[in-house]
């Protein structure tokens, strides 16, 4: 008994000393931890090298430094060995794409500064350069991921292909450009390739892909694949993919011989085919055999006719995308089975007839979106029974029904939880009711383009998580309800168009501290706030026009700082613009403030054209403007005539450089002030105007203290063409003769014809001024007597007597008419015997015409 019990003791003591033993072994080897391989370590110095990192993400990576390579930003190593064995130099960008998807309604994620701020941060963090060969030497690498960075054009490296290794590789959205390098298809351990997203490659063909019989994930999305024609049977050959990405590739419907009779990669979960030239839903023979399929896109493609019926196969699928195609039957009733179906989206076909109630089936429904199609008739109550729907897009169709129905039908469990609701142009009418304020959850609330009336509930307050609100081009009128100044979290407010009426206090916008975008015009509505008011929000569009703002200016624009677009036409101000205002206005890519008596000096125009696309200063009252500049633009449209008649102290009016089109107004001859007009470079066409002898402050000296003292003229066409029908329109107008102090002009590359008009001034310029034309004359070296017809249409004008034009049509026809003449009668001159012949005759045929005329009578 006693040798047993000591037995036993002495297993236990074993057993307590083994474990000892281990647990210290696992001290020991922790207190030495292994480091990174010093070949590798240079090979990620010398890899730095040639990486531009403009805000120094890799300050880690030092030779002088006793940190581990390890330990560098961006390193993974094994735990054991040492070797690197992963590289993450991903650079993010603000915008993803569940943030994409989950606002589609275009709100920003954040305020625009802070948008701005991220997108700054991720512009000073993208990675350059080049990369270093020095990747070969980290022979265990097995991940290697640089997507979101700039590589500048350069093409993808050919030495990645002898990263055997390798079995994640990213290189989406990072810049590069070119053909696809065939030796990728050594990578034979691989399981993810992703080349995706914002670079610029092409491939002729993807035989390289059968090279990677392991491969999981493929992402060659807007790599342009439209030679590749044998991309399908490629992809038929990696037996293991799971995920298929290709959109953007410029695909279209043909598979050349020979077709697959059966395809191999049956465990497929995500196909994305978007935004490619397929026509024929033929070619998706083989998507219908994927019954693993989860994921399916085939938007923005070509499809025309029903929706396939061979899709009821793919039970699986959660996600289904069909929009932006021709689709044209009705929604399929097999497509209300779908019970795993998470987003569905129809949109932008020609989808026609009733959503069926049986839509009540989808009960994992997260999305659905049919709009632009031709659905009519009601929506179906059961729709207000799917609790896990968070979305619903239903605008552009022909549902004729009351608003008041649609919240009746949404009132279930779906209002609990329902962020977007989208109907604009849906043909709804009736009222807004208080049953709106039972959505407390909805983000985005898009019901414009209607014929909604009565007036804006009080319960809209009750949106406390509202970020959108769109009542634009309706019937609603009453008053604004107070309670828009709970919306704390607003950011996007349309109600233009409709028929609101009274008083906006400041109490109106309490709250609204995250307030970017306010388009009210078009109502009958008056704001009455304090001289110091100050708003709680910062406003980067402002759309007021016809509101009642007042006589005076208000002030309190002078807080918003970051205005991008404003429009505060027809507002009843009658005051001066204050400076401020300009000074801001060179951000505004819009400003509109006509059509009220503002009166005063506008400032130098290039001051506020800084970003400007459309500036609107028209029925005002100002006075003194004198210089317009807004060349180098894209101002298109005519010349506005309302400069001649309203800017009479214009000196200077440079339009040069953008797309004005149509003839010179003649109004502009009224500014008799005008020292330098340049009208060059843009889409004109026609004669100059005659009257141009009326800028007189061009033809004579400026004796004032004004220091413009010179005059300019450039009527430069570009590749316009001054034509005409009548010979004087196309000629220069004698009267810029009398512009006697006259220092540039440019006439050049047009079709003006004829001589030089003779004036001290313009004879005096540059010959390069009148080049590209058919013009003679001083300072031309054609001094008029080299005589040429214009080719094609022109020909038939010519030049003679001393370089004046010359119809030949007229001369011909004087020609032909003198010698007609002559052929005649010549003859009878100088033959007798013919004469007496030509008189009998005429005698004879007179008789014969008087009998005639006598028979008739």
């Amino acid at each position: 008994m006693m040798m047993m019990m000591m037995k036993k003791e002495g297993s236990l003591l074993r057993i307590i000393i083994a474990v000892t033993l281990t647990l210290l072994l696992c001290f020991l080897t922790a207190d030495s931890e292994v480091r990174c391989i010093e070949s590798e370590r240079h090979a990620l110095l010398n890899f730095k090298q040639q990486l531009t990192d403009p805000s120094n993400r890799l300050a880690s990576w030092a030779a002088a430094s006793d940190v581990d390579c390890c330990h560098w930003v961006g390193v993974v190593c094994h735990n054991r060995t040492g070797h690197v064995l992963q590289l993450h130099l991903r650079t993010f960008y603000p915008l993803d794409d569940n943030w994409t998807h989950q606002y589609s309604g275009g709100l920003l994620p954040t305020d625009e500064a802070q948008y701005e701020a991220q997108l700054q941060t991720y512009e000073r963090s993208v990675f350059g350069g080049k990369i270093n060969p020095s990747l070969l030497d980290l022979k265990h690498l097995i991940y290697l991921d640089l997507s979101g960075n700039y590589f500048g054009g350069t093409h993808i490296p050919k030495f990645l292909g002898s990263m055997g290794s390798l079995r994640y590789l990213n290189l989406s959205n990072a810049g590069f450009e070119g053909l696809i390098p065939h030796q990728l298809g050594n990578l034979s351990n691989l399981h993810y390739l992703d080349l995706g997203g914002y670079n610029n490659l092409y491939a002729m063909n993807l035989q390289w892909l059968s090279g990677l019989p392991l491969l999981q994930h493929l992402d060659l999305s807007s790599a342009n694949l439209s030679q590749a024609s044998d991309w399908l049977q490629e992809i038929n050959k990696l037996p293991s993919l799971l995920e298929l990405r290709l959109s953007y590739c410029a695909l279209s419907g043909f598979i050349p011989p020979p077709i697959p009779s059966s395809i191999n990669f049956s465990s497929l979960t995500t196909l994305d085919l978007s935004y490619n030239r397929f026509q024929n839903t033929s070619i998706l023979f083989w998507v219908f055999g994927l019954h693993n399929l989860v994921s399916l896109d085939l938007s923005w493609n070509q499809f025309q006719g029903p929706i396939p019926v061979h899709l009821q196969n793919l039970t699986s699928l959660r996600h289904l995308g069909l929009s932006a195609n021709d689709f044209n039957s009705s929604i399929p009733n097999w497509l209300y089975s779908f019970s795993h179906l998470e987003f569905l989206n129809l949109g932008d076909n020609s989808l026609q007839g009733t959503i069926s109630s049986a839509i009540g089936n989808l009960t994992s429904a997260i999305s659905i979106d049919l709009s632009s199609n031709e659905l009519e008739g009601k929506v179906p109550r059961s729709l207000g029974s799917l609790c896990k729907l968070r979305e619903i897009r239903l605008s552009y169709n022909i549902w004729d029904q009351e608003i008041s129905k649609i919240f009746e039908s949404l009132s279930g469990c779906v209002s609990n939880g329902l962020e977007i609701l989208q109907m604009q142009g849906a043909q709804l009418s009736g009222q807004l009711i208080d049953e709106l304020g039972q959505f407390k959850n909805l983000v985005i609330l898009s019901l414009g383009y209607n014929s909604i009336s009565g007036p804006i509930p009080w319960s809209i307050g009750n949106l406390s998580s509202l970020r959108s609100l769109d009542l634009q081009r309706n019937q609603i009128n009453g008053t604004l309800p107070q309670s828009f100044g709970q919306l704390s979290k607003l950011e996007s407010l349309n109600i233009g168009f409709n028929m609101l009426e009274g008083v906006v206090l400041e109490v109106h916008f309490a709250n609204l501290t995250r307030l970017k975008t306010l388009v009210a015009f078009q109502n009958r509505l008056t704001l009455n706030v304090s001289d110091n008011w100050t708003p709680p929000f910062q406003l980067n569009t402002l759309v007021l026009g016809s509101w009642n703002l007042g006589s005076k200016f208000p002030l309190w624009l002078y807080s918003q700082k970051q205005l991008l677009s404003l429009d505060i036409s027809n507002t009843g101000i009658i005051d001066a613009v204050p400076t401020w205002l300009w000074n801001l206005s060179s951000q505004f890519t819009y400003l509109n403030i006509s059509h009220n008596q503002i009166y005063g000096e506008i400032p130098h125009i290039p001051l506020i054209l800084s970003y400007s696309s459309t500036i609107d200063l028209s029925s005002n009252n100002f006075t003194d403007l004198s210089i317009i500049d807004i060349g180098k633009n894209e101002f298109d449209g005519s010349i506005p005539k309302w400069i001649g008649h309203r800017l009479s102290s214009l000196m200077i009016l440079s339009l040069h450089s953008n797309n004005f089109y149509g003839q010179i107004p003649d109004e502009l001859c009224a500014l008799t002030s005008l020292q330098i007009l340049d009208l060059s470079h843009n889409k004109l066409f026609g004669s100059i105007p005659k009257c141009v002898n009326n800028f007189i402050t061009m033809a004579r000296n400026n004796n004032s203290n004004d220091p413009i003292t010179f005059a300019y003229v450039s009527l430069d066409y570009g590749n316009g063409v001054v034509e005409s029908e009548f010979l004087v329109e196309s000629q220069i107008p004698q009267s810029m003769s009398t512009l006697t102090f006259l220092s540039h002009l440019n006439l050049s590359n047009n079709n003006l014809i004829g001589r030089i008009p003779s004036s001290t001034q313009l004879q005096s310029l540059n010959a390069s001024s009148f080049f590209g034309n058919k013009l003679c004359g001083p300072p031309l070296t054609d001094n008029c007597t080299i005589h040429f017809v214009k080719p094609n249409i022109e020909n038939k004008w010519g030049k003679d007597f001393g370089g004046q034009m010359v119809d030949w049509f007229f001369v011909s026809m004087a020609l032909g008419f003198v010698v007609g003449f002559w052929v005649v009668v010549g003859p009878l001159f100088w033959n007798k015997q013919w004469r007496i012949l030509y008189f009998q005759f005429l005698d004879h045929l007179g008789y014969k015409l008087s009998g005639v005329v006598t028979q008739t009578c």
